[in-house]
């Protein structure tokens, strides 16, 4: 779980079930427009027509969250764009702003991976500003450096979030995992270059 100081004139939202327990004089209210950015920005799977709300997090005091038992990384935004499944967002800093991007827009790229190996939808959150994010991954998370010549290849099913001026490209070449029996979607690699960082999981197992 993550323990979270909610302050007088300050904000947080959170995933709807997220709360474990708090101190203090703290409110919790849904969230239809989803935060910030509005209807649009809802999180939830857009592909499949479930928006679910997020839970406004009001007053003075701490609250833990945690949801399934999964492990959970708090990333720290200084004024870039954080890229994250909306599905691993566990709460955020109400400073950020949110919104949403089609993963297609990056060159179809990371359309493919979500809708063609991970079976998830093709939209993601973004999240941009200064702030903490909290996000959920099955077993730990290693956050992986992406900088010049130090280009990174990740199994898409282990792709967390990133943040940066990344690129990102999608090699369907046949790898040593498919030399070992391992299924058909492991051929897929998503390749990622530029300046930034991504997050991966421990496990190739969806939330």
């Amino acid at each position: 779980m993550v323990e979270a100081t909610v302050a007088p004139g300050q904000k947080m939202f959170s995933q709807r079930g997220a709360m474990l327990a708090y101190r203090g004089d703290v409110t919790f209210t849904p969230n239809m427009a989803g935060g910030q950015g509005g209807l649009m920005s809802m999180i939830g799977r857009r592909v499949a027509g479930e928006a679910t709300p997020l839970m406004t997090v009001e007053g003075s005091g701490t609250v833990m969250f945690g949801h399934g038992g999964h492990h959970i990384q708090v990333i720290g935004l200084t004024g870039d764009t954080l890229y994250v499944e909306a599905d691993r967002l566990l709460a955020f800093d109400g400073t950020l702003e949110q919104g949403t991007m089609f993963m297609g827009s990056q060159g179809g790229v990371m359309g493919m991976v979500r809708g063609q190996v991970t079976g998830q939808g093709l939209f993601t959150t973004t999240l941009k500003g200064h702030g903490s994010v909290a996000v959920m991954a099955h077993g730990g998370i290693i956050e992986l450096p992406i900088g010049q010549g130090r280009t990174v290849h990740v199994d898409p099913q282990a792709y967390v979030a990133h943040h940066g001026d990344v690129r990102n490209k999608l090699s369907t070449a046949v790898g040593w995992r498919d030399m070992v029996g391992r299924g058909s979607g492991e051929a897929f690699q998503l390749e990622l270059s530029g300046n930034g960082a991504v997050y991966v999981q421990a496990s190739e197992e969806k939330l």
